[in-house]
């Protein structure tokens, strides 16, 4: 499981894979499924290209490949006061979700296309993997939790658009006739997903206990019992890294860098959880 933390938690990721990797303790070789959200789905879909985890820590650190981003430039208490108006009056889940959806296909975001270009740049290869790979989205209309993978009929840059299209900043995906939107809206990891397999490593570009609206971790470890939940967050030096931006192309570098110390430090704990 890998979950959402923006362009910084991409690179935060990667560099906590390549981290590990380095100590000895390749973890993505010996996953039966990877499942993604956010940022994790564009995770899971370079981890499916070909490239080694050092080949995609280098893309990472690669300013050429920074410019090809799209900055989003954010006025957080504005952003959070817009979404509270739809939001507010929601009680249920479902029609919470919903609300997100509302709130985003009003908004006004760069063409859809444009947004779309930066997805294919992010990706190697835009071919499904062979591995099984979940990716998360949730229907705008509906507020239900879509999961995507190659037997979808789906095409893989469409599926990380949608589970990275977070409302209100990036415009939500169109994908047969349905607009999609960010799968983090209904959790930052959707680690429940993985329920049934023998043990689930979840991979969280946050700080554990660090107030977050849309983590539900907690509940999901508690429903995935008695199967073994091994939680690898964020450190604190990594938030640092992450700044007061996370979708800032600026970030990727840094996050990077962080992961991998993170990584190289935590191998010992996930080696003798994976054996």
């Amino acid at each position: 499981m890998i979950g959402g933390g923006g362009v910084a938690g991409i690179a935060w990721v990667t560099g906590l894979l390549a981290g590990l990797a380095e100590a000895g303790q390749d973890v993505t070789g010996g996953a039966d499924v990877i499942i993604g959200t956010s940022a994790g789905a564009t995770v899971a879909a370079q981890l499916g290209s070909g490239l080694s985890l050092e080949e995609l820590f280098a893309r990472q650190v690669d300013p050429a490949l920074q410019s090809r981003e799209l900055m989003a430039v954010i006025d957080w208490e504005k952003f959070a006061a817009d979404i509270e108006q739809y939001t507010s009056a929601a009680d249920a889940p479902e029609e919470r979700l919903r609300s997100y959806g509302r709130f985003a296909l009003d908004a006004d975001t760069v063409p859809e296309p444009q947004r779309r270009a930066v997805i294919e740049s992010r990706l190697p290869s835009h071919d499904w993997p062979a591995r099984p790979l979940k990716l998360t989205a949730v229907d705008c209309v509906s507020g239900e939790l879509t999961v995507f993978e190659a037997a979808s009929g789906v095409s893989l840059v469409d599926a990380v658009s949608a589970s990275t299209a977070v409302p209100g900043i990036w415009p939500p995906v169109t994908i047969n006739g349905r607009r999609y939107i960010d799968g983090g809206v209904r959790s930052s990891t959707n680690a429940d997903l993985a329920a049934g397999s023998d043990r689930v490593l979840v991979i969280v570009p946050t700080l554990a206990g660090q107030p977050d609206p849309f983590s539900r971790l907690d509940d999901e470890i508690t429903a995935l019992r008695p199967t073994p939940v091994l939680a690898v967050h964020a450190d604190a030096e990594s938030v640092r890294a992450f700044g007061t931006n996370p979708l800032s192309p600026a970030t990727r570098g840094p996050a990077a860098q962080a992961g991998r110390e993170v990584g190289r430090a935590c191998a010992p704990q996930v080696a003798a959880f994976w054996s």
